[in-house]
């Protein structure tokens, strides 16, 4: 993931790491893993976030379209697709949101998600 991090600029590295750090300073039975040459966080090798940089945004993905589409109306400021949403380079994060997205995207794979 390090090398990951590396290779963008250092706002995009900056928000990616205080995604993950928060993450998994808040859930810690989760780790990180590099998946798709991207950072995921996962429980025992289920994929619960992944994260991507892009030229002009980042990409949060909660890996469920059952997830996203129970937060569609949160989602509703920020470019959401069926499967991810796309966050600012430099995003103030929206600790509310992404625990939400998590702990549902937990209790997804609880159920056998």
């Amino acid at each position: 993931m390090d090398a990951y991090l590396a290779s963008v600029d250092e706002t995009k590295a900056g928000t990616l790491r205080s995604i993950i750090d928060f993450v998994i300073a808040e859930f810690p039975a989760l780790s990180v893993k590099m998946a798709w040459n991207v950072p995921h966080i996962h429980l025992d090798g289920k994929y619960v976030v992944g994260l991507a940089a892009y030229k002009k945004h980042l990409t949060f993905a909660p890996w469920s379209v059952f997830v996203m589409e129970d937060f569609k109306d949160r989602l509703a400021p920020l470019v959401v697709f069926k499967n991810c949403f796309q966050i600012p380079v430099d995003w103030e994060i929206d600790k509310d949101l992404v625990r939400d997205l998590v702990s549902a995207r937990l209790a997804e794979l609880n159920r056998g998600g």
